[in-house]
């Protein structure tokens, strides 16, 4: 299915979609440490012993990538290269490709497709490692799209975020990436994402939690429009209102 998207030209307009919440329903990147955590119970006690300190890390914005990594480094702990990590993300992928497939939304993916058509410059810029977004992306023949994500490398015997695709540094990794022209459109559900979405010509704000639609609503264009893109529990007008 890839090969029938027109190649995107230099001068396509570009167009960023968040990937938790956006196009896929939950944070991809939290159910996959909990599968790595809880292949053995000495990595479940190790993170009940670590959760009182690194779950409020992760709840605060400037601590948060520290209180990922910990998190991060308790379920790869003895996994010593990306290779290996990879390897794990695919095996977790392959084994809940039922309950990944569920959560993968289609009016989202409606949305994408369109972009794709048009032959806009689509990429997926996401917390999660770009390994976990791509294998997911596979399902509905995305898998060639670029995707920018938080980059884990060795630490102290496992793996860590060395580079955490949230908030500002998701910009400047796009940056860093070559995505470097006005951003036309963008897709996120998160306030962490308001650097990306206030950077854009054309905000999109898709399933967004409640309590934050009047900051949406305060600091984007008048008129952004406020979606919900078929995530229960979330707010935005529903797909069709």
């Amino acid at each position: 299915m890839s090969g029938a998207y027109p190649p995107p030209r230099d001068d396509a307009p570009l167009v960023v979609f968040d990937f938790d919440h956006t196009l896929y329903d939950g944070d991809s990147g939290s159910h996959l440490f909990k599968w790595l955590i809880e292949r053995a119970w000495w990595r479940v006690l190790l993170a009940l012993l670590v959760a009182p300190v690194a779950g409020p890390m992760v709840a605060w914005l400037p601590t948060r990538r520290a209180g990922i990594s910990v998190f991060v480094w308790t379920g790869t702990l003895g996994v010593r290269d990306r290779a290996a990590l990879d390897a794990l993300i695919d095996r977790y992928v392959a084994s809940h490709v039922e309950a990944v497939k569920a959560r993968l939304l289609p009016l989202a993916l409606d949305v994408f497709h369109q972009h794709r058509e048009r032959g806009d410059r689509v990429v997926v810029a996401t917390g999660a490692p770009p390994e976990l977004a791509r294998a997911i992306l596979s399902f509905v023949a995305h898998e060639d799209v670029p995707v920018i994500g938080t980059l884990l490398g060795p630490k102290l015997g496992g793996m860590g975020a060395l580079r955490h695709c949230h908030h500002a540094m998701k910009m400047t990794m796009l940056r860093a990436a070559g995505f470097t022209g006005p951003v036309e459109s963008a897709y996120s559900d998160s306030s962490a994402d308001l650097p990306l979405l206030r950077a854009a010509r054309r905000p999109v704000v898709v399933n967004p939690k409640a309590a934050r639609v009047a900051l949406f609503r305060r600091v984007l264009p008048s008129g952004t429009p406020i979606l919900n893109w078929g995530c229960p529990g979330r707010a935005g007008e529903p797909a069709g209102g």
